[in-house]
């Protein structure tokens, strides 16, 4: 089976990839983080990133974060691409309202 060198222009990362194998998949296997995680499947979005250079193929995205037009310009879910040639990507920060609807609150109790 075919590897790919994913390097990673936002933290300067540089990771093989298995081809079938997504992004997201080979990033977690090797500890490193770029972007949030959520259901690994292609519906919430916070995996977003933009692949700058290379080739490769999507799985099924949801179209409200990943439209057409926006996969055209590389900006994918990671947990849905899959390498087809080595890859350069950039991660994308989550939305702002995003970000804040994930943050949770610890209270003490007494």
């Amino acid at each position: 089976m075919a590897s790919f060198q994913v390097f990673n222009r936002t933290t300067g990362n540089s990771f093989s990839c298995q081809g079938g194998q997504s992004v997201l998949k080979a990033m977690e296997q090797r500890g490193l983080k770029c972007v949030p995680v959520g259901c690994r499947g292609g519906g919430c979005g916070y995996c977003k990133i933009r692949v700058v250079a290379g080739e490769f193929e999507c799985g099924k995205m949801s179209k409200a974060h990943a439209p057409p037009a926006a996969i055209e310009q590389g900006e994918v879910l990671a947990c849905r691409i899959y390498p087809l040639t080595d890859l350069i990507i950039e991660c994308l920060p989550l939305p702002a309202a995003d970000s804040e609807n994930r943050q949770t609150k610890t209270t003490a109790l007494r």
